[in-house]
């Protein structure tokens, strides 16, 4: 178990120091005033229109970083600060947001693979973990004739899907960035300046994602590792 803590560990300050890095790096952009004067809700408004989506609202939420689209009731759900805010930090996210209001709209494969696997995921990922240590525990004590490896087995495949899941978001998010900054510089949104300001600020928001992921696969492996290794 240490060598788990130690790994979780590892996972946890390498979240931590992207997540800071990511704040510090919307907080400098926060300062790049926009030349066009648009607020992040003229943006992504702009940004729906030009892609002829019509039935797509965008609305405030409260918060920092809580951005979000909602495919649900197709809202783009953006934070205060980004709502309101006429900076590059602002149309980066703004943009981006739409960017998967996009995808929805025309069906974009891996943002329909990653709907489909919320209903899974919402369910399974946080009993996963339990339950293969719940069958580990059953495998050293050998009760219940050896039921344990086969309750691991499936706590595994439920921590797989949530492991899925993470990966399949990056392609996602990744897709979302790249639609933005594409709309963003061909509609002359933002200056040269204001451009690498919010590519900078989408690139360290992404990462969040691939470290999320990479932390997924390294506890899955982790724990697989235990189970089969232990069943030796």
């Amino acid at each position: 178990m240490m060598t788990y803590y130690i790994l979780i560990g590892a996972i946890a300050l390498v979240s931590w120091l992207v997540s800071n890095r990511l704040k510090s790096k919307f907080r400098k952009y926060s300062k790049v005033q926009l030349q066009n004067g648009m607020s992040g809700a003229e943006i992504a408004q702009k940004m729906l229109d030009d892609h002829g989506i019509r039935d797509v609202k965008v609305i405030s939420t409260a918060g920092m970083l809580t951005d979000h689209y909602n495919p649900k009731n197709k809202t783009v759900n953006l934070s205060e600060g980004v709502y309101n805010q006429r900076n590059a930090a602002a149309a980066a996210v703004a943009a981006h947001e739409v960017g998967h209001a996009v995808q929805h709209a025309q069906a974009y494969e891996w943002l329909t693979m990653r709907s489909k696997l919320v209903p899974v995921v919402s369910v399974t990922s946080s009993m996963s973990t339990w339950i293969v240590f719940g069958g580990i525990a059953l495998m050293a004590t050998n009760a219940l004739g050896g039921i344990g490896f086969y309750v691991a087995v499936a706590g595994l495949v439920m921590m797989g899907f949530a492991t899925l899941f993470s990966f399949v978001t990056l392609p996602v998010e990744y897709d979302a960035s790249n639609r933005a900054l594409a709309w963003l510089k061909q509609k002359n949104i933002v200056t040269q300046q204001e451009y690498a300001g919010s590519e900078d600020a989408l690139k360290w928001a992404a990462r969040t994602y691939l470290v999320a992921a990479l932390g997924a696969l390294a506890s899955l492996l982790y724990w697989a590792w235990a189970v089969f290794g232990g069943r030796d």
